[in-house]
């Protein structure tokens, strides 16, 4: 599983080298490094092919007549593309992604379990402090879910 916050920095051509242990979860768990890479609002996510894979299993069952689905869908998707480490372990991250996240040099990779999310060193800063701030919320939202159980609908 992916794990970890690891800063690195890209290089002129807008490279990035995967920390070693990313691409030991990519060898030993999943037996191959190609990835698909794409945008959310606020970083960029990783995902190994057959991640990707069981996730676009799921799209699939989003209704395209409903407005929201088929914009997420546009945004998330539009944007995808696969790629494969090189030798040296460096994923390219294409120019439109790395505009879309403001970075130009220095980013930060977060390992979420099944992907990885690359993330704007100052915007991950932000985003860390507001969920600092509502921690006991979301922690109380979250804990049916961490228990095994499901939460009670109001």
């Amino acid at each position: 599983m992916f794990r970890g916050k690891f800063k690195h920095n890209l290089d002129e051509k807008g490279r990035l080298s995967l920390p070693s242990k990313f691409r030991e979860v990519l060898r030993v768990r999943y037996g191959t490094e190609t990835l698909i890479i794409t945008n959310m609002p606020e970083c960029l996510v990783v995902y190994p092919v057959s991640e990707w894979k069981k996730l676009e299993e799921r799209l699939l069952n989003l209704p395209f007549g409903m407005r929201e689905a088929r914009e997420f869908l546009r945004y998330f998707l539009g944007s995808a593309e696969e790629c494969e480490p090189d030798k040296q372990g460096r994923i390219l991250i294409p120019q439109t992604l790395r505009e879309e996240i403001q970075v130009e040099r220095e980013v930060v990779l977060l390992g979420m379990l099944t992907y990885f999310e690359i993330w704007n060193p100052k915007a991950l800063f932000e985003r860390f402090e507001k969920i600092k701030s509502n921690f006991d919320d979301i922690l109380q939202v979250l804990n049916p879910y961490l228990e095994g159980g499901r939460p009670v609908s109001s």
